[in-house]
């Protein structure tokens, strides 16, 4: 425990299983040996792990070391805003605030290997070894969840990032769940997105084996994160699935609580997100597709601006083990 931020999860290491067979011990230990040298060699790259493309090709290396299969939509080479299929609005505005669902330190590497953005993290993280060197080089922004009272200025200077054009991922659960489905948002954040007139897109992350459902990626409880990688180094056919929501604008007069309410419903149960604009007038935020929905089930599709056929073979990711908001 940190202090009174920290939210409680039912959630144990016993909740992590494997959908289908483990592979062989020599698969595992092979895996784990390229594991370790993706990890070495991102943090010989020192600051220039920061550059987005160079963020981007280590979180997608570290995931191919680990021979899992991200799928959602294709990853944006170049700065946050970049492409068709981003997941950030374009440059020129406020950045987007991306809330997404938790369930393992794989969320980090799966997002990055996606679009880099600024991370969100309580401070002890940058202390933790490997991890806390990779989310510090990754320009993670850290916040001290010990004390409440910094909680206005944390949602200031979060606001201000997003002001200035910066792209953030938060995990608004702050703790680790086995499955999405579980937990709820908490709302600072999306009080910081309001200050900053930032849109915001919510983003759901699942995990299966051979299209199975599986709760081996779970980082959860007093789980370590040795134990949780030897499970994934013998996970047989690990995908992570991407699914991005549409946008919600902050330009509509709701309030941190019904924002929070209607992100929580697309990212955790993907409930379609009914009373929402695509855009409001000068909110300055990116709309999304009109052919983008999300429809009344807990299996979400990838919205229609990416092709659901868009599975991207990756490469790696960044270790940053249980961030929590």
């Amino acid at each position: 425990m940190n202090g009174p931020w920290d939210v409680h999860s039912d959630c144990t290491p016993d909740c992590a299983r494997h959908a289908l067979p483990r592979v062989p011990a020599a698969e595992a230990m092979r895996r784990s040996a390229v594991f370790a040298h993706r990890v070495r060699r991102a943090l010989t790259d020192g600051g220039r792990m920061a550059d987005p493309v160079r963020l981007r090709a280590h979180a997608a290396g570290l995931l191919d070391a680990l021979d899992i299969r991200l799928e959602g939509p294709p990853p944006v080479d170049g700065p946050p805003g970049a492409g068709a299929g981003s997941l950030t609005a374009p440059g020129g505005g406020p950045g987007t605030l991306l809330v997404v669902n938790h369930i393992s330190w794989l969320d980090i590497p799966a997002l990055l290997a996606v679009e880099p953005v600024t991370l969100l993290a309580k401070r002890e993280v940058g202390g933790w070894p490997v991890v806390g060197g990779l989310a510090r080089r990754a320009g993670t922004f850290f916040i001290d969840r010990t004390d409440p009272r910094q909680l206005p200025s944390t949602v200031r200077e979060l606001a201000e990032l997003l002001g200035s054009g910066r792209s953030v991922a938060v995990f608004p659960q702050a703790t680790t769940w086995c499955t999405a489905g579980r937990g709820v948002f908490r709302r600072a954040t999306f009080q910081a997105a309001l200050d900053a007139g930032a849109p915001v897109r919510p983003v759901t992350l699942g995990y299966a084996q051979q299209g199975r459902p599986s709760t081996v990626a779970a980082f959860c409880g007093a789980d370590t994160f040795l134990g949780s990688l030897r499970r994934v180094v013998a996970a047989r056919a690990l995908t992570v699935r991407v699914t991005v929501h549409p946008v919600l604008t902050t330009g509509d007069g709701a309030d941190r609580r019904e924002l929070a309410a209607r992100a929580e419903r697309a990212a955790l149960y993907g409930r379609p997100l009914t009373a929402v604009p695509a855009s409001a007038p000068g909110s300055g935020s990116a709309s999304a597709p009109a052919s983008a929905s999300v429809p009344a089930s807990a299996s979400v599709p990838v919205p229609a601006s990416v092709p659901a056929s868009a599975s991207v073979p990756v490469p790696g990711a960044v270790r940053a083990a249980r961030v929590h908001v």
